[in-house]
């Protein structure tokens, strides 16, 4: 038995502590999705729309931190960074399990406990105005029988 917990204790010391659940926290920047308020995938953070968004869910949450993507090129990093400090909300740029690709995440507005947010998606929690007054297509039965 004291082999057992003496192979446990060199394991982590050359391991590292083992993740639970670590597909779930390689994808939101070493974090669990039920702590997120916010995200912005890497392609969403160039668009400028999505700062004023991202600077109102900011002030709805005083008590957030920031993950930003750690390969994201330093120009939008720095703007984000810029933005954290003028609300004086902590971050924290992310180096571990993270990619460039335009689909993953870039950014975070997280917490320390769960908070199950249902969409965390900017596009999808900020819809634009465009977008909610897009007119329905009406079918081909209600253009013949008027």
């Amino acid at each position: 038995m004291a082999s057992d917990e003496l192979k446990n204790h060199l394991d982590k010391g050359m391991y590292g502590t083992p993740l639970v659940n670590p597909e779930e926290q390689h994808k939101y920047l070493g974090t669990f999705r039920e702590r997120c308020y916010l995200s912005m995938t890497v392609a969403e953070m160039n668009d400028p729309t999505n700062k004023a968004k991202f600077l109102e869910e900011l002030e709805k949450r005083p008590e957030a931190f920031i993950l930003i993507n750690g390969t994201l090129p330093l120009d939008i990093q720095n703007q984000y960074i810029q933005l954290a400090t003028k609300n004086q909300t902590k971050f924290t740029v992310v180096n571990d399990y993270v990619s460039e690709d335009p689909e993953s995440i870039g950014l975070l507005i997280a917490t320390k406990e769960a908070v199950n947010e249902p969409v965390i998606d900017v596009e999808e929690k900020y819809p634009t105005k465009q977008e909610e007054e897009e007119p329905k297509k009406k079918s081909f039965w209600n253009r013949l029988f008027k």
